[in-house]
């Protein structure tokens, strides 16, 4: 079962802010006149202690007020501006490893609805390049994260285990063959037209082949990390409605519970 956090999170804001205006409306009036009555009975102020054992305010109410500030607060920053995420796979080494934590521009694509996810106010597109979080399209419950390849409109092919866009073959530059003397994985720095940024390619792994036209309104991501990507090449294309947001920033390392987290590690995601 996926934890629906948004879900849980706007319900919990929406059911203490009504308990919280309920208590307001009907019940604080009463309250605050036992309060004004008591203390005209005894001639002054009472102490704090015994105003509250006056006011008797229920657990729900006084839970509601308490909370409904932090979850509106936790709402309009998770849904609009930034969120955190955690990374779980590997598919983006060598860009972003397990157990990275990032923080994703949440508006940088137009902002949207809450758990609905339809945009109401238009900002950037895409572009070639990005690193987005958007909801697999086959289960939207689960969020993943890849690298933006191919805009509406564009061709893209893989093979020989390079991406082309249009016809033009991406340029690669080799960094390192890892480990030297029986490498197993190719480094190489890539170019998406003015995007550059490094892929991995796996010495054995057999060559994809393939050929996409990306549709209108949707998106071919793949992984940085090319033979070890669940992406556009297998499963097809993101649709404009589930993206998420850019992911900009690494923020902390922290691969198990009991490790020690990194925060060294912060970093722009190229």
């Amino acid at each position: 079962m996926n934890f629906d956090f948004a879900l849980v999170l706007v319900a919990g804001t929406f059911i203490t802010g009504i308990a919280w205006l309920v208590d307001k409306v009907l019940f604080e009036k009463a309250r605050n006149a036992r309060v004004s009555a008591a203390e005209a009975a005894a001639g002054g102020d009472l102490p704090t202690d015994a105003k509250e054992a006056v006011a008797q305010i229920p657990w729900w109410a006084d839970f509601s007020r308490s909370m409904f500030p932090v979850l509106a607060v936790v709402l309009v920053v998770r849904s609009f501006l930034i969120e955190p995420f955690q990374i779980p796979s590997g598919s983006m080494l060598p860009t972003l490893k397990i157990g990275d934590f990032i923080l994703v521009n949440k508006f940088h694509y137009g902002l949207r609805v809450p758990v609905l996810n339809s945009k109401f106010v238009e900002m950037n597109e895409p572009e070639r390049g990005d690193v987005v979080v958007f909801k697999f399209p086959q289960n939207p419950s689960i969020n993943f994260i890849k690298r933006v390849v191919g805009l509406p409109g564009d061709v893209i092919r893989y093979q020989n285990k390079t991406l082309y866009v249009n016809g033009e073959a991406q340029s690669k530059e080799l960094l390192a063959k890892l480990p030297p003397r029986n490498p197993q994985q190719l480094l190489f720095n890539e170019s998406l037209g003015e995007v550059q940024h490094e892929i991995y390619n796996d010495v054995q792994a057999p060559n994809r082949v393939g050929q996409w036209t990306v549709p209108e309104g949707k998106y071919f991501v793949v992984g940085d990390n090319r033979d070890n990507s669940n992406d556009s090449r297998y499963w097809g294309y993101v649709p404009d409605e589930l993206l998420v947001g850019k992911a900009f920033a690494v923020w902390m390392h922290w691969p198990e519970l009991l490790s020690i987290p990194d925060l060294t590690v912060a970093k722009k995601i190229q």
